[in-house]
C-alpha cells in the first residue's frame, strides 16, 4: 500500500531513518562483542537490532517492509557489524552501547511515528507505532543475548521513545514540516535518554507490599 500522505516523508526523515538503522546495528554488534561472539553473531545481532522495530511497524500499518526491496539497509547493518569487529575493544567507551542505543531509539521513534502518519494512521496509533519502532529492536537484541529486557528495568527508555514519538505527532499536527519536526522530536527523546544515562535517572517501581501486622507483634 502506498503512503496516503507521501509528502509527510522527505529527505530529512529518510536520513533520520538511516541514522537509526546504523546506530542500532552498531549497538547490536557491541552487545555481541560484550558476549565475545563470532562475526556471524555480530552480523545477526546488527541486522535484527537495525530492522526489528521497523519491520513490525510496517506490517502493522500495511506498508511494504522497508528493507526487503533494496540492499542499502542490510549493507548498513553489515558494515556496522564489521566496524565493531575490526576496531579494537579499547576504542569503545564502556557506555558506547547505551549511547548508540539512545541515538537509535530517538531517531526510530520519531521516524516511526512520521511514517505511520504518512500511511494515514490516526495520531494515537501513530504515537504507538513510534514507540514500538524505537524500542522493539533493542528488546529483541537483549532477549536473544540473554540480557534482562529493558522493559523490566526502571531506567528511562520507553519513556524517551514516547517523548520522541509524542513530539513528532504533536509537531506534525501543529503544522510543522517533517524535515523540522523529525530532528526536533529525535533530539528531545535523545536528550531525555542521554540525561538518564548520564545522571542515572529512573522511574519509581511499584512499592513492595508490607507484611500484614499480626496482633502481639
Amino acid at each position: 500500500m502506498p503512503p496516503t500522505f507521501p509528502d509527510a516523508l522527505g529527505p530529512t526523515l529518510d536520513l533520520l531513518n538511516l541514522a537509526g538503522i546504523a546506530v542500532f546495528a552498531v549497538s547490536g554488534a557491541l552487545l555481541a562483542a560484550e558476549k565475545r561472539q563470532t562475526l556471524v553473531t555480530f552480523a545477526f545481532f546488527a541486522v535484527v537490532t537495525g530492522v526489528g522495530g521497523g519491520t513490525v511497524r510496517d506490517v502493522l500499518i500495511g506498508a511494504p517492509v522497508f528493507w526487503v526491496h533494496h540492499n542499502v539497509t542490510l549493507l548498513i547493518c553489515l558494515v556496522g557489524a564489521l566496524a565493531v569487529w575490526a576496531l579494537p575493544r579499547r576504542l569503545w567507551h564502556d557506555k558506547a552501547l547505551l549511547w548508540f542505543d539512545a541515538i537509535g531509539l530517538a531517531a526510530f521513534a520519531a521516524f516511526g511515528a512520521a511514517k505511520a502518519m504518512a500511511f494515514g494512521i490516526a495520531p494515537l496509533p501513530a504515537f504507538a507505532m513510534g514507540v514500538l519502532t524505537g524500542c522493539l529492536g533493542g528488546i529483541i537484541r537483549d532477549v536473544l543475548a540473554g540480557e534482562p529486557s529493558i522493559l523490566m528495568r526502571p531506567e528511562l527508555y520507553v519513556t524517551a521513545a514516547a517523548l520522541s514519538a509524542a513530539a513528532m505527532v504533536g509537531l506534525s499536527l501543529a503544522g510543522l514540516p517533517g524535515g523540522v519536526a523529525g530532528p526536533v522530536a529525535a533530539l528531545l527523546g535523545f536528550g531525555l535518554r542521554g540525561a538518564a544515562i548520564w545522571r542515572g535517572w529512573s522511574l519509581p517501581g511499584y512499592p513492595e507490599l508490607s507484611a500484614p501486622h499480626k496482633p502481639g507483634d
